[in-house]
């Protein structure tokens, strides 16, 4: 039998990852190879609590069996189908599904893609193309934020704000102009502009820092009384995260493209997919040279598709939603007890079930290390330690993994 280990120094290449001090023969990988609901076992039985939802994909807990159960229904009854030219049931009943959390007449057409750098591709692809099918050549910038994390795809990563990922790819992509704050905004010739890309509420990997109240109604409106597209990464935000299903319903703001993608499926298979207007769709129409050519392989896999409308089931007969203000309150009453103990917090930021807890320098890695030995998994962003649980976690679940965060 294969040494896992082995053949992982041998031949794999791990993401955000630096690969010399990951092949040293020191340092012994964690292999996780069972899971259930919010916690994770190792292959040497040890147990773990999820602290960050799988980076920040899982909703429900692991392997719920309604989802489980919905992917291994659809996998013998159709796997897959190209989705260029032909459609099947599923992707037509996650569509409705998807537009439906919005009012009629806003967000009609979805667009389905891999994963959430994809989602934004496409939106990004989608507002350039329209523009020049309406005679708009000239608003070929995009506008984003300082520390933004958008993806890593080229397009998206035009967009990034932290340089230690983004700096040497800043002249390859699309041209983007970073701002620093709304205020920034008064320096902007929005003539030239085709979108404004943002995370709403919440910036994830700038270590998770929250919006000031109403900066995304305000946003909205600038980018109305311009002409200029608003386009919402809920990659991170969506489903529940924040308390309500979209970010944006905190604020009722609705985008001309709400990119979607990690949650989606409950944290199973990859899916994504991205919500626009029928006022954007229709300028694709009128014959071949209008039409969109973007697409994936696995664009609306029905497999993925199973998982999502079974994930939006647990929403209803679980009322997710509905338990959510007491969870949220509960983590925010836990942490700051964490904080009133200590002295080597310096913040505390927290949006629904979305916290960030930063300590003193170059304590974040060494704390988030420690953090395994108390049964607790997460990653750090600098000093910060991300705590992120599946909506499904408990008061108990809560208490343990602040505890061990704290014993950490």
């Amino acid at each position: 039998m294969t040494d896992p280990v082995r053949a992982d120094k041998a031949h794999c290449w791990h993401p955000f990852t630096p690969q010399e001090a990951w092949c040293d023969p020191a340092h012994e990988p964690l292999m996780i190879v069972r899971a259930e609901g919010v916690w994770l076992w190792d292959s040497e039985g040890r147990k773990y609590l999820d602290g960050n939802s799988s980076i920040w994909t899982n909703i429900h807990g692991h392997c719920r069996p309604e989802i489980a159960e919905a992917i291994a229904k659809q996998s013998t009854t159709l796997d897959h189908s190209s989705y260029l030219g032909l459609s099947h049931p599923l992707a037509s009943e996650l569509a409705e599904k998807l537009v439906s959390f919005f009012p009629p007449n806003t967000l009609e057409r979805v667009f389905f893609s891999d994963n959430g750098s994809t989602s934004i591709e496409v939106a990004l692809k989608m507002s350039l193309q329209s523009r020049m099918q309406t005679g708009q050549q000239k608003r070929s910038r995009f506008l984003a934020f300082n520390n933004a994390y958008h993806g890593d795809t080229l397009g998206a990563a035009s967009l990034g704000g932290v340089k230690r990922f983004f700096s040497r790819f800043r002249n390859l992509g699309f041209e983007t102009e970073l701002l620093s704050s709304m205020a920034s905004l008064s320096n902007v010739n929005p003539t030239t502009v085709t979108a404004v890309v943002i995370e709403p509420l919440i910036q994830g990997v700038n270590e998770m820092r929250p919006w000031p109240e109403g900066m995304l109604r305000e946003l909205r409106e600038w980018t109305s009384n311009h002409g200029i597209h608003l386009i919402l990464d809920e990659v991170m935000t969506g489903f529940g995260r924040t308390g309500t299903m979209f970010a944006c319903q905190r604020e009722n703001v609705i985008p001309d493209f709400l990119c979607l993608a990690k949650g989606l499926t409950g944290g199973t298979i990859p899916l994504a997919a991205t919500l626009t207007t029928h006022s954007i769709y229709e300028t694709f129409l009128g014959g071949a040279e209008n039409a969109f050519y973007y697409g994936h392989s696995y664009t609306a896999n029905p497999i993925g598709c199973a998982a999502a409308l079974a994930s939006f089931k647990i929403f209803e007969t679980d009322k997710v939603l509905e338990s959510m203000p007491a969870k949220i309150a509960y983590l925010a009453a836990s942490l700051e007890k964490l904080r009133s103990k200590r002295d080597d917090i310096i913040d505390i930021r927290q949006c629904g079930l979305i916290a960030g807890v930063e300590f003193k320098k170059n304590l974040g890695g060494e704390i988030t290390l420690a953090a395994r030995n108390q049964g607790l998994l997460s990653r750090n962003i600098l000093d910060t330690v991300v705590l992120m649980p599946p909506l499904c976690v408990s008061p108990e679940e809560i208490d343990f993994m602040v505890a061990a965060l704290a014993e950490a």
